[in-house]
């Protein structure tokens, strides 16, 4: 007989283990890449697919369904706002100034 609760776990920790991942991958890319609307790319892209994948793992394990209702609440706020706040964040900073860092540039920031 198949065994639910091990296949829930599983999958519950498979979507923990992506989604540390995810968030991994973005704090790395915060401090690897060049300027600022790149680090703004890997913070708002990794940062939202890993959250919800942590939620996804976190309503698997949860014990009744309001948990997963609230869960599901926390998920669809984070994946609208998430976007929207890196955005507005991004526009905020091409307002004042701050241009995109492009091919010489990029060149000279390599060789330093």
């Amino acid at each position: 007989m198949i065994d639910l609760g091990l296949i829930r776990d599983v999958l519950s920790w498979a979507a923990f283990l992506t989604g540390g991942a995810f968030v991994l991958t973005g704090s790395i890319g915060m401090v690897r890449f060049p300027d600022f609307f790149t680090r703004m790319h890997a913070a708002g892209v990794t940062d939202t697919a890993g959250a919800e994948l942590i939620l996804i793992g976190m309503a698997l394990q949860a014990p009744n369904w309001i948990t997963v209702v609230k869960l599901g609440f926390v998920g669809a706020f984070l994946f609208f706002t998430s976007p929207v706040a890196t955005h507005a964040i991004a526009h905020a900073a091409w307002v004042v100034g701050l241009k995109p860092m492009l091919g010489p540039e990029l060149e000279r920031e390599d060789a330093e």
